[in-house]
């Protein structure tokens, strides 16, 4: 894992068109913006295995295609 260090208003930018801003820090809570094309999905870790597991169940749920077909 790179691990960086950044300031208020400081960015890295990530496969030369995803952005990464820090907008603010309070306390220990830090504000990060992202900058994407919108073909790219940018999601919060939680958001995103919430989205891989409804993925997952719909998958389960699909009845296989009848290979005699």
């Amino acid at each position: 894992m790179l691990v960086l260090s950044r300031k208020k208003n400081e960015s890295i930018v990530i496969n030369n068109d995803i952005t990464v801003v820090v907008v603010e820090i309070r306390g220990d809570k830090v504000r990060l913006g992202v900058e994407a094309p919108k073909e790219v999905p940018v999601h919060r870790r939680e958001v995103y295995e919430a989205i891989k597991r409804s993925e997952q169940s719909k998958e389960e749920a699909a009845p296989e295609p009848d290979a005699a077909e």
